[in-house]
């Protein structure tokens, strides 16, 4: 994969550009980042925001290893470490909701 293929997938799955980054935020500030994929020249990184504000790296690694399965577009890329986030499905389907219900507004 490469950063476009990342920030699409991530884009038609409930996240959205924060500060530049394809991110998820908190279902009571959605203007708050707590999940965020950082992509550098030649690795993609998957970060969380610890309660006291700073970023903790919980996985990465370069695109080339990076892939999402075959048989089902919409889910989670492997390689990046989203099993260590237990709510990111949770996170990712508020965020798609919050789009959906976005365009009743």
């Amino acid at each position: 994969m490469d950063k476009d293929a990342l920030t699409a997938w991530a884009l038609r799955n409930g996240w959205v550009m924060i500060g530049g980054h394809p991110s998820l935020a908190k279902p009571t500030a959605p203007k708050e980042a707590i999940v965020r994929l950082v992509f550098k020249a030649t690795v993609v990184n998957l970060e969380v925001k610890k309660p006291a504000g700073k970023w903790e790296k919980v996985g990465g690694d370069s695109y080339a290893k990076v892939a999402l399965p075959e048989d089902d577009e919409d889910a989670l890329p492997t390689g990046l470490g989203f099993e260590k986030v237990p709510s990111i499905t949770k996170l990712m389907q508020d965020g798609r909701d919050r789009k959906v219900f976005a365009g009743f507004g």
